[in-house]
């Protein structure tokens, strides 16, 4: 059988019109958008969303092959989520790896010598404009220095190293829900079935869904 070509399986920029905008809600860190979109049949329909500033997640793993997992509080869905650290992209313009390695420092204590982009995704692009940069961070050691000052949520925390198939298991079991996680767990079984982990992307290739500066 001849191998099919999927050249076209890549996601592409779109800009439909919008006739008006306004912005129903206002939050600390996140937003309400309304947006009237013109349809391809010509008609306006109202799509509203939450506008987020982006987010990096890092999926450290150790020479044993286990994962640094924190368990956090997360009030809209009522649970304590087993997640990998991960934090906003506060400042626009950020570089993502400086934020991936703050976040790693700040909630695991953990810092790391080798960086790749694992994934990059929307988290719900039906209903957020959200779009993480996952990172892979390998060669870690113990931050040096005093670990961060933790408030609000963070101040319940839980941290642990999980070997990765257990949290594979965890995850197809139904068990574990945190997109971050799955997508990170899951996208480095991918790359070791292919190419390997060193193939992956250089911690500062492009991404185009949140742009910064080198």
């Amino acid at each position: 059988m001849t191998q099919q070509s999927h050249d076209f399986l890549a996601d592409t920029p779109a800009h439909w019109s919008v006739t008006a905008t306004t912005t129903p809600f206002t939050g600390n860190k996140t937003s309400v958008r309304a947006d009237e979109v013109v349809m391809p049949d010509g008609r306006t329909a109202r799509r509203d969303y939450q506008v987020h500033p982006g987010s990096v997640a890092v999926l450290a793993l150790d020479e044993r092959d286990r994962v640094t997992v924190i368990e956090q509080y997360r009030h809209p869905v009522r649970h304590k989520l087993w997640e990998i650290p991960a934090g906003l992209l506060d400042v626009p313009g950020e570089n993502p790896l400086h934020a991936a390695q703050r976040e790693l420092y700040e909630e695991a204590h953990v810092k790391a010598e080798d960086w790749r982009v694992l994934i990059d995704l929307y988290t719900s692009p039906g209903g957020s404009d959200e779009a993480v940069r996952v990172f892979l961070a390998r060669d870690l050691s113990v931050a040096q220095g005093e670990r961060f000052a933790v408030s609000e949520e963070e101040a319940d925390m839980r941290h642990a190293q999980i070997p990765l198939d257990e949290l594979a298991r965890g995850l197809l079991a139904g068990r574990l829900h945190n997109t971050c996680l799955a997508t990170g767990v899951l996208a480095v079984l991918a790359a070791r079935a292919g190419d390997g982990l060193d193939a992956l992307r250089p911690a500062d290739a492009p991404w185009p869904a949140r742009p910064f500066a080198f």
